[in-house]
């Protein structure tokens, strides 16, 4: 048998000792940091509650999914070239309004890039315009074998 505080073999009877309400079989040097343990008299369990000095009201919990509630709309490079040529504008004097380089309203318009979120909300404020389109729950919810959204839907994964 060992001592369950040092890990020593234990020579002669071991002592039962109580430390912090819980109950330890020990050797004769250990057993002075413990006070004897006593059969009859049981450890009290008892944990007191805390009150919360202020109960804060709950939040409803985010999933990560709210921004996938907008997606950009499958058109987006007809959409910027027509309301760009409606104004007369050529693909540099569209870039000085939003204060970015014209290849990349280029590369937009054939669709090459897709714009980010900050670059998309000029855009639609510049041109007067609507990128992104609400999508609805059923379309990305499937059928019934599909049980929703996975990590796998959403990330690219690459292949060496």
């Amino acid at each position: 048998m060992q001592c369950e505080i040092c890990g020593e073999d234990i020579r002669g009877s071991p002592f039962k000792i109580t430390i912090d309400g819980s109950e330890l079989t020990v050797c004769t040097k250990c057993s002075q940091y413990g006070t004897p343990a006593n059969k009859h008299s049981p450890v009290s369990r008892k944990v007191s509650p805390v009150q919360p000095a202020y109960a804060r009201p709950k939040r409803p919990q985010r999933t990560g999914f709210e921004k996938l509630a907008e997606e950009i709309v499958d058109n987006y490079d007809q959409v910027i070239r027509e309301a760009r040529e409606k104004r007369g504008w050529t693909p540099e004097q569209l870039a000085v309004q939003i204060k970015e380089k014209a290849t990349l309203i280029r590369k937009f318009e054939r669709r090459e890039l897709v714009p980010e979120d900050s670059v998309r909300e000029k855009l639609e404020r510049t041109l007067e315009v609507k990128l992104i389109e609400k999508i609805r729950e059923d379309d990305w919810k499937g059928d019934k074998l599909h049980k929703g959204t996975t990590l796998g839907d959403i990330v690219n994964i690459k292949r060496k």
